[in-house]
């Protein structure tokens, strides 16, 4: 049985790489979606769908999930084909042609006429603290990933972190837990400056040159000791959970041998989105040029364009800028 060519194959199905699928088909392409987790979504189902995000246009702010749930639906109102745990490991081309191959950890072959990378990060895991009983504590009062805000509710809560991840699960949970300390080892935050005015302003306990010192706890978290990095003076918290909000690590090793040119994490493209190899674009966090901006509404930019390039790319009769989608009537939704 021959193999099905597809016109476009997302690989990502993260924000970007639902947007992207749902642009491919306004474009009237025959997509395919892939990812490597159980479930669409990407990081906002599977690292924190519980959280605010307030920087999508249309929504003053939004949970990860319901965002989530918004993109899945506007991405398969044009039925692409979806293809969920499933890890692609090699990307090449046929040779002689223009079909590119995807092969999956499982052995699972997917033939494509153009492909985007819609990775994020690559695979991501979290930056973690070299600190006795962290590791033995996780899920037992140490958190990397949030899923269920509940389990805060009335707790004493520590949260160790600078950037945006930290200062929104603080001004998340506010009102949900009893009592919330954020400690920073700096007094320069990375987060959003609205952000950090609504978490100065907030009943958030924050502590800036703190850092964390011990985990106490037998079964389950019970307490922590801080300490401030410039005299080393300890303070004893009683907490339930901390919640360790350090980044993640990315880890593009797996695309390594695909022949991208990657460039400090991310993979090299031009204003078009296009990589090195002709046919291949990258859109998202996993895209790299001068000036980057690392944020969902950059990537959905970014996803359009790099679908309007390989349309024009597999057919270049076609034209690179369709038009404003309020200039026409989608197929799918065309009366009668």
């Amino acid at each position: 049985m021959k193999d099905e060519i597809f016109d476009i194959t997302i690989v990502g199905a993260g924000p970007v790489g639902l947007y992207a699928t749902y642009y491919a088909g306004l474009r009237d392409m025959k997509a395919k979606l892939i990812d490597a987790l159980p479930q669409l979504g990407g990081q906002l189902t599977a690292l924190y769908p519980e959280k605010f995000i307030y920087d999508v246009a249309g929504f003053p702010k939004i949970l990860a999930k319901d965002l989530a749930e918004n993109l899945i639906s506007q991405a398969m109102q044009y039925e692409p084909t979806v293809c969920l745990s499933e890890k692609i490991v090699n990307l090449e081309k046929i040779e002689g042609g223009n079909i590119l191959k995807l092969t999956s950890e499982s052995g699972s072959v997917h033939l494509s006429k153009s492909v985007v990378l819609t990775l994020g990060i690559g695979a991501f895991v979290p930056r973690k603290l070299d600190i006795p009983d962290v590791q033995r504590l996780e899920g037992r009062g140490i958190h990397y990933i949030i899923k269920d805000k509940s389990i805060f509710k009335g707790k004493n809560i520590l949260i160790v972190g600078g950037g945006d991840s930290a200062v929104d699960w603080a001004l998340n949970l506010e009102g949900i837990a009893k009592n919330i300390t954020l400690i920073h080892r700096r007094d320069v935050f990375k987060a959003h400056e609205d952000s950090l005015k609504k978490l100065l302003n907030s009943t958030v306990h924050v502590k800036t040159f703190y850092e964390l010192k011990r985990v106490h706890g037998d079964e389950h978290v019970e307490g922590a000791t801080i300490f401030d990095n410039r005299n080393g003076e300890e303070t004893y918290l009683e907490v339930e959970h901390i919640i360790l909000s350090l980044g993640f690590l990315a880890n593009l090793e797996f695309i390594q041998g695909w022949g991208l040119e990657i460039d400090k994490n991310a993979i090299k493209v031009n204003s078009k989105m296009e990589t090195n190899i002709p046919g291949i674009y990258a859109a998202g966090d996993i895209a790299g040029y001068f000036g980057k901006l690392k944020l969902i509404s950059t990537g959905f930019g970014e996803a359009a364009i790099a679908v309007n390039s390989a349309k024009n790319y597999i057919d270049p009769s076609s034209k690179f800028f369709p038009g404003h989608s309020s200039d026409f009537v989608p197929k799918k939704i065309k009366p009668g």
